[in-house]
């Protein structure tokens, strides 16, 4: 199950998720765009997109209003459609409508392979970026052990590069999480929030609390879309495909 949160109201971005994509509004974009690798699913707050999600032949749930992030939305949506624990659920942020196919599948794969297994609560992927990319807060960077189990993430540019070395490799995250059911229930159920809230990063919920956010490295050209800019960049590259 691929279920896609749909906040309505964006502080950063306003409406955002309804932005025109090439023809379609950015949240139905995506849908579009990962509906062939399994059933998708909108969570979201606005019956006006639950209406726009039926207009498209895309089905649509309503989730309260006070969620404060995406994976506590997708969770009420899990629990409405009655999943089983151990069913696969993929959050794919709504603000990804150029989010390849492979991506997906890879995130699916590394689901079934690692999730709720030796701790690992969650998986998640990131790509290589440049050091440019790696200094914009709007992108996400990642760094990882040896068994590519998440370390920490942050909108700073990590590693820190003190002595200046050449080759260092930033690992751009990518908003796309796997969970089972039950991880996912019990990712909603933790209290450890003092790191989400400073960065503003709810993946960093499960590292405070111990358990492991499992990582694969992936090839895409696509990046979540926070503000006008990004929207730009993003229609500027990808009209041409």
């Amino acid at each position: 199950m691929i279920i896609i949160p749909a906040r309505l109201n964006s502080s950063r971005f306003e409406n955002k998720i309804l932005v025109d994509i090439l023809g379609l509004p950015m949240v139905i974009r995506t849908a579009k765009r990962v509906e062939k690798l399994d059933k998708v699913t909108i969570a979201t707050d606005s019956l006006d997109v639950v209406e726009l999600a039926a207009s498209h032949g895309i089905d649509a749930v309503m989730t309260s209003s006070d969620h404060q992030s995406g994976t506590d939305r997708i969770n009420e949506a899990a629990s409405k459609l009655g999943l089983a624990d151990d069913d696969i659920v993929i959050n794919v942020q709504a603000d990804e409508p150029f989010i390849e196919e492979d991506v997906i599948k890879s995130i699916i794969n590394i689901t079934k392979d690692n999730v709720g297994k030796n701790d690992v609560m969650l998986s998640s992927c990131y790509k290589s970026i440049d050091s440019e990319m790696a200094d914009d807060p709007n992108h996400v960077k990642v760094i990882t052990d040896c068994d590519e189990n998440a370390i920490y993430f942050s909108r700073n540019k990590i590693p820190y590069n003190r002595d200046h070395h050449h080759g260092v490799e930033y690992k751009g995250h990518l908003g796309i999480y796997g969970f089972t059911a039950k991880t996912l229930q019990e990712f909603c159920t933790l209290n450890t929030k003092d790191l989400e809230n400073i960065e503003k990063l709810e993946q960093l919920r499960a590292i405070s609390s111990g358990a492991k956010v499992s990582m694969v490295k992936v090839e895409s050209k696509s990046f979540g879309i926070d503000t006008q800019e990004d929207l730009d960049k993003a229609l500027e590259i990808f009209r041409e495909c």
